[in-house]
C-alpha cells in the first residue's frame, strides 16, 4: 500500500468557487443553513465542507505512515489492534482487502458525516490528539474481526459496508479489531425479582454492563411495592423509586473508557401499585428526592388497561408480592388481561384502584413534559411473538422483545440457578443502497452473518445469566434505515399508499432471506437456538400467513421498484418452511428496528423508517457548536417529498410502521412527532390509534419547540421550510 491510501483527498482552496474562498469547514457547513442567491439550499456548501474538513483537519492530525506492513505492525506492537485478529489471515490477504476498500473510493457525502465519523469512531493515539485510521481502515477491521478468518466473508463484509448497504451498529463498528476496547453488543435487558440478592446482583450488572458500553434495561414489575411486607411485617418495602435511584448512579458512574456514557431504562406494568409514584420522578417539579434525571421509563400496558379506559371504569393495582405468593411465579410472568378479574376477586391479593382514563391522561401529561416513558403493549408482543415464553420488558430504545427466564441466588450472591437474560447484537440496511444492491439476498445475509458472529464472540462471563442467554440464543437486531430518504428519492411520499406498499413488501423480502439465512447457518452449525422446538417456527404455525395468501406489490410503482429484486413467492416459503421445520434457525430472534442516531450520518440515511425531523437539520456538537445535516437524497427540485414528521402526523407514521411490524418478530423503534399546538389529548389518541393498529412499542413523543424570535435569520433553511 502506497502513501496516497493515507491521503482521502487532494482538492486545495482553488478549488471553491470564489464566493467561499478563505472560508472555512464550519463556516462552509453553515451556508446549508442560508438560502443561496438563486434562493435555493447550497448543498454544494455542505459538499464543499466536507473536503475543507480534511484539508484543514482530518489530513494534518492523522499519523503518517509509508505503507501498510509499517502502519500494521506499528498498531499491534502498540496494543492499539488486536494481533489475534489479524493472525487469522495472510499477510497477502490483508493487503488485498485494504486495496478492495481504498479501491471503492469512498468519500463522505456529507460533513457532519465526515465529523461524526472521526469524532466518534476512528480510532485515535491514546492521547486523543491524533488519528490512526481513515474510514477504509475502521471498514476492513470490523470486516476481519467479524469473518473469523472466513476470506470471502470479509470481502462480502467490505463490499456492504463500503457500499453503504449495511452499517453495523455503534459498539460493534467502534470497538472491533481494537486491543483497548468495550464489548461489541449494543444493548442488554435484565429481570430484577423480588430479593435483595437479585436486587444486588442487579446493581452489579448495571455497573458491569455499562462500562463495557451497552444501554441497559431492567424490568421493576416484580419489586414490592411501597409498604408491601417484609418477613411478614407490614409496611417495611420502599418499593421501586430507590432501586431506581442506584441504578442511576451506577450508570452514571460507569461508562466505557470514556467513549459512551453510561445509559439504563428501567419498565414498570401499569397495574404494579407505585405506577403513580414511578411515572411521577419525570415530573418539571418532582422533590430531588424522587426525580429521575437520566434513567429512562417505559410502562408496560395490557390489553385490559385499554379496554377499562374505554369503558370509563377503575383500573385494580395489584401487590406483586401477594401475586407471586398466590400464582407461584413473578408478577411480571402472569397474564394480567386474562387473570384480571380473577385477581380482582381473589382476597388473598391486596389492591388498589385508580381510574383508568386519569391514568391514560397522567401518562400523557408526563409525555408531554418529559417525553417519557416508553410503551409497551403487552399483549400484542406476545401475541406476534414466535417463541415460547413470555416476553415483559423492553430496552432503552424500545424495539427489543425477547423472552427471558429469571435466575435464582444464594446468600453469598452466587447462582443456586442462571437464568436467561437478554443481549442483542444490532446493525442496520440502508434501505435505498439495498434496493440498488447487485445481490438483495447476499447483502441481507451477510448482515446476519456478521451479526450472529457479534454474538458467537460474546461471552459477557461478568453477569452469567447475560452470557447464558446468548449462548442459549443468539439473538440478533438486524435493522433498517432511510425509508424516507429512498421514498423520496423515488418521488413517493412517506405514509402515502405507495409509500405504505413499498414498506410492507420490503420488510416481507427481507424477513424471508433473515429466515433463509438463519436456517442456513443452522445447517451448517447442526445447531438450532435453545427452545426452537417449543417455537412456532418449529410448529410451522409461523409460516401459515406467508404460504396461505399471495403477498406482492398492490400498486404499480411498487412493482416497478422491485423489478430487479425478487419477491419471495408462495412456492418459496413453502420450501423455507420445510427446511426450518426439518433443521432450525440459528438465531432466536432475527430483526429489530432501533432509532439509528450516529450511524444514519455516517451512512448518510434518514434515521430508521421514521420521516425526517426536518429538511437540514440542526445538531449540536460538542466544541464545534451547531452543524447542519441535509436529508439524504434532497435536492432543490425534490423538496415537497421531505414532509417533516410533523407535518407527516402521528397516523401516517403509524400506518408506516405498522406494515413493517407484521414482519418483523421483535420491535421497531417508534417515536411520536406532535405539533406545538398538541394537547394530551391528541397523544391519548394517537397511543389507542397505535394500539388498535397493532403497534408493539413507543420510543420517544417529540413535541415541535418553535425557536424564539430573533434566534434565527430570516433567511435560514431549517426555519423557514
Amino acid at each position: 500500500m502506497t502513501a496516497t491510501h493515507e491521503l482521502q483527498h487532494v482538492n486545495t482552496d482553488k478549488d471553491l468557487p470564489e464566493k467561499w474562498k478563505g472560508l472555512g469547514y464550519h463556516e462552509l457547513n453553515a451556508m446549508l443553513n442560508l438560502y443561496g442567491e438563486d434562493g435555493g439550499i447550497q448543498f454544494d456548501a455542505d459538499k464543499a465542507a466536507a473536503r475543507q474538513y480534511f484539508l484543514q483537519h482530518v489530513n494534518n492530525n492523522t499519523v503518517f505512515f509509508h505503507n501498510l506492513e509499517e502502519k500494521l505492525t506499528y498498531l499491534v506492537e502498540n496494543e492499539y489492534y488486536e494481533k489475534e485478529t489479524l493472525d487469522q489471515y495472510s499477510d497477502e490477504f490483508i493487503k488485498n482487502l485494504y486495496d478492495r476498500a481504498y479501491s471503492k473510493k469512498f468519500r463522505f457525502p456529507t460533513f457532519l458525516g465526515a465529523f461524526k465519523f472521526y469524532t466518534s469512531y476512528t480510532l485515535k493515539t491514546f492521547d486523543g490528539q491524533r488519528y490512526l485510521e481513515r474510514y477504509e481502515d475502521r471498514v476492513v477491521m470490523v470486516a476481519l474481526h467479524l469473518a473469523r478468518g472466513d476470506e470471502k466473508m470479509a470481502e462480502h463484509l467490505v463490499d456492504e459496508i463500503i457500499g453503504g448497504r449495511f452499517q453495523p451498529a455503534t459498539p460493534t463498528f467502534l470497538n472491533s479489531g481494537k486491543k483497548q476496547r468495550g464489548e461489541l453488543v449494543s444493548c442488554f435487558l435484565l429481570r430484577i425479582e423480588d430479593n435483595m440478592e437479585s436486587i444486588g446482583r442487579s446493581i452489579n450488572s448495571a455497573l458491569q454492563l455499562s462500562k463495557r458500553g451497552g444501554g441497559v434495561a431492567f424490568a421493576l414489575t416484580n419489586i414490592r411495592e411501597v409498604g408491601a411486607p417484609i418477613k411478614q411485617i407490614e409496611n417495611q418495602s420502599s418499593g421501586v423509586i430507590p432501586i431506581m435511584k442506584l441504578l442511576e448512579d451506577a450508570f452514571s458512574y460507569a461508562n466505557q473508557l470514556g467513549a459512551r456514557q453510561g445509559a439504563g431504562a428501567v419498565y414498570l406494568h401499569a397495574h404494579h401499585p407505585d405506577i403513580y409514584r414511578f411515572l411521577d420522578t419525570k415530573r418539571e417539579n418532582a422533590d430531588e428526592k424522587i426525580r429521575i434525571k437520566t434513567l429512562s421509563l417505559g410502562v408496560v400496558i395490557p390489553d385490559i388497561t385499554f379496554e377499562l379506559a374505554k369503558r370509563n371504569e377503575d383500573m385494580y393495582l395489584f401487590s406483586p408480592y401477594d401475586v407471586e405468593r398466590v400464582y407461584g411465579i413473578p408478577f411480571s410472568d402472569v397474564d394480567v388481561s386474562e387473570k384480571y378479574y380473577e385477581m380482582v376477586d381473589d382476597a388473598r391479593i391486596k389492591k388498589s384502584k385508580i381510574n383508568a382514563r386519569e391514568f391514560f391522561q397522567t401518562l400523557a401529561e408526563i409525555q408531554f413534559e418529559s417525553g417519557y416513558p416508553y410503551v409497551m403493549f403487552e399483549d400484542t408482543v406476545n401475541r406476534q411473538n414466535p417463541i415460547h415464553g413470555k416476553i415483559i420488558m423492553s430496552n432503552l430504545c424500545s424495539e427489543i422483545l425477547q423472552v427471558s427466564e429469571p435466575s435464582t441466588y444464594n446468600e453469598d450472591l452466587t447462582y443456586a440457578e442462571v437464568g436467561k437474560d437478554i443481549s442483542c447484537n444490532l446493525g442496520s440496511m440502508n434501505i435505498a443502497k439495498t434496493m440498488d444492491s447487485p445481490d438483495f439476498a447476499l447483502s441481507i445475509e451477510t448482515a446476519i452473518r456478521a451479526l450472529t458472529a457479534v454474538s458467537v464472540m460474546s461471552n459477557i462471563e461478568s453477569v452469567p445469566s447475560i452470557a447464558n442467554g446468548n449462548a442459549a440464543t443468539h439473538a440478533i437486531g438486524l435493522g433498517q434505515m432511510n425509508l424516507h430518504g429512498y421514498l423520496a428519492r423515488e418521488r413517493i411520499f412517506y405514509g402515502s399508499e405507495e409509500g405504505i406498499d413499498f414498506t410492507n413488501i420490503y420488510f416481507y423480502t427481507v424477513l424471508y432471506h433473515a429466515l433463509r439465512a438463519s436456517n442456513k447457518l443452522a445447517m451448517e452449525t447442526g445447531q438450532a437456538f435453545s427452545g426452537f422446538e417449543k417455537s412456532k417456527y418449529a410448529s410451522g404455525e409461523f409460516f401459515d400467513k406467508y404460504i396461505d395468501q399471495v403477498w406482492e406489490p398492490a400498486t404499480e410503482r411498487v412493482k416497478e421498484l422491485f423489478t430487479n429484486v425478487h419477491v419471495p413467492t408462495q412456492d418459496d416459503w413453502r420450501a423455507l418452511k420445510e427446511s426450518v421445520m426439518a433443521h432450525g434457525i440459528f438465531n432466536q430472534n432475527l430483526q429489530a428496528v432501533p432509532p439509528t442516531g450516529s450511524i444514519s450520518y455516517i451512512n448518510h440515511s434518514t434515521s430508521s423508517i421514521h420521516p425526517i425531523a426536518a429538511k437540514v437539520e440542526i445538531r449540536k456538537e460538542g466544541k464545534l457548536g451547531r452543524a447542519y445535516y441535509p436529508a439524504p437524497y434532497m435536492t432543490n427540485e425534490n423538496l415537497e417529498y421531505y414532509q417533516d414528521a410533523y407535518e407527516v402526523g402521528y397516523e401516517k407514521i403509524i400506518d408506516t410502521y405498522a406494515a413493517a411490524s407484521q414482519h418483523v418478530d421483535q420491535g421497531l423503534s417508534l417515536t411520536l412527532f406532535f405539533k406545538d399546538t398538541a394537547t394530551t389529548r391528541d397523544i391519548n389518541r394517537a397511543q389507542i390509534y397505535a394500539w388498535r393498529k397493532g403497534i408493539k412499542t413507543l420510543y420517544y413523543i417529540r413535541l415541535r419547540q418553535l425557536a424564539l424570535e430573533g434566534t434565527e435569520m430570516e433567511n435560514c433553511v431549517s426555519c423557514m421550510l
